[in-house]
């Protein structure tokens, strides 16, 4: 029986009632009234439930999607999804009385190319427990005698007992433990890059949300896509226009698709964070509401101030604050997990903490995520490993959080070589992907590429 993820409106509707009730609206009647006819809660942990509903329920839950969407919500002003109403919020990050007299030096092709090889290393790092849940990933990795983590996951030395207990994602095992890596796999937290790349390298920096809908339909396969990114992409079909994708029956637009999405508006904007955070907006928007939005946005600044060179990853922290809504539910999580991660010697309290904070949250929800890849990056330091196994380590979306703490990580490292050989050699400067024209590139050539996007008054040769 064929059960399509993230797309079955009975599977929606749960979702969105968690939704609902996280954004500030009420949606306890309509709640009840599912429950009342049988409808399911929505899956814990995968994308589709196992068994089809009546006909009955299945247009019962389309229906309670649309009064859902109709809801007030008591947290509209202080969330906004419109760009200028971000802007006002977020004054002076956007004022801007002129160009400056000389531009910020943008980061060689060195530094790029450790940005990112250290975005696919943190996202190798974190496939094999992608969807696990915390405890499980602390008890593989004690097993196989790291912990704490400090390298690739491993079966080797962990009991089989345990390895039935807390299986591995079925996806990714075989090509990202230790003992089988060979290259760096396909990934959308990869894919989503490249395919940026390929926006600017049409479009320019001055692209709308519709040149990345028109790149999506032309170069993106609908089955690599996943949560808010899939909903968006039926919407385009069924004739949905942007923004109006991002919030037509799309229970994920808070979700972490727009962060991973976000790295290259930071790489070509450097030093600008303000730039690079409406550029990440134009992409997000697609498919993103909100704290979805501002995840991209907050993520897109942070690499844009790391990008020069010349700050710390603290400093880089308060710049990606600086361009989203100060009361929004994202900069509150990000500041509280910051304060986490000064306050405690010990990573472990810093993640249990967050997981407390956030245990109403879905696993992939950008709040929770962004917080936990701000904690990795300050209570490390910047420091690459440290960054990149803390960010894993503190569970929720793995590969994704890895992937960001890696790339922003690799960037401050600035060149490959910086980064230890025993995450970089298995790759093989190599990575796999379904975006045409990319398979089997070399991080190398995707830094010359990303380099030759920056401005040019911005970049060194």
């Amino acid at each position: 029986m064929l059960r399509l993820t993230w797309v079955q409106p009975e599977d929606l509707l749960g979702h969105e009632l968690r939704q609902a009730a996280e954004d500030g609206r009420e949606p306890w009647a309509i709640a009840a009234r599912w429950r009342a006819a049988g409808g399911p809660q929505a899956p814990a942990r995968a994308g589709a439930s196992t068994h089809r509903v009546s006909g009955y329920l299945r247009q019962l839950a389309e229906d309670l999607l649309d009064e859902l969407a109709d809801l007030p919500s008591g947290l509209a002003d202080d969330e906004p999804t419109d760009l200028d109403a971000i802007r006002r919020l977020c004054e002076p990050a956007y004022h801007r009385t002129g160009s400056p007299a000389a531009a910020p030096a943008g980061p060689d092709r060195s530094a790029l190319e450790a940005a990112w090889t250290g975005r696919a290393v943190g996202c190798l790092l974190g496939k094999p427990v992608e969807k696990l849940p915390l405890h499980s990933i602390r008890a593989l990795a004690r097993a196989a005698g790291n912990w704490p983590l400090g390298d690739y996951f491993t079966a080797r030395g962990v009991p089989d007992h345990l390895l039935e207990e807390h299986p591995w994602n079925r996806r990714s095992a075989s090509t990202s433990l230790a003992e089988n890596i060979d290259g760096m796999p396909e990934d959308d937290d990869l894919n989503y890059p490249l395919l940026n790349l390929l926006l600017l390298q049409r479009h320019g920096r001055a692209f709308g949300t519709d040149d990345v809908a028109r790149l999506w339909l032309d170069e993106l396969p609908a089955g690599r896509t996943f949560t808010a990114e899939r909903v968006a992409y039926r919407n385009l079909l069924s004739g949905i226009e942007p923004p109006h994708t991002a919030r037509h029956r799309n229970p994920f637009r808070e979700w972490i698709g727009a962060l991973i999405r976000a790295d290259v508006h930071g790489w070509t904007n450097p030093g600008d964070p303000a730039a690079a955070a409406e550029q990440a907006y134009r992409d997000a928007a697609l498919t993103h509401t909100a704290n979805g939005v501002y995840a991209a946005m907050f993520t897109a600044a942070v690499i844009a101030a790391a990008a020069t060179g010349d700050h710390d990853v603290h400093t880089c922290l308060r710049a990606g604050l600086s361009v989203i809504p100060p009361r929004s539910r994202l900069a509150r999580a990000v500041t509280h997990a910051v304060r986490l991660a000064e306050t405690h010697a010990d990573f472990d309290t810093v993640v249990d903490e967050l997981h407390t904070t956030h245990k109403a949250a879905h696993w992939v929800h950008a709040v929770p995520n962004t917080a936990l890849i701000a904690a990795a990056l300050t209570h490390a330091d910047g420091d690459f490993t440290g960054s990149v196994c803390r960010a894993v380590s503190g569970g929720w979306d793995t590969d994704s959080n890895g992937a960001t703490a890696g790339s922003v990580a690799g960037l401050l490292a600035g060149r490959p070589d910086a980064l230890p050989d025993r995450w970089t050699a298995p790759l093989k400067n190599r990575l796999a992907t379904s975006v045409a024209g990319f398979d089997g590139t070399g991080f190398d050539t995707l830094a010359h590429l990303t380099w030759s996007l920056t401005p040019r008054e911005a970049s060194r040769p």
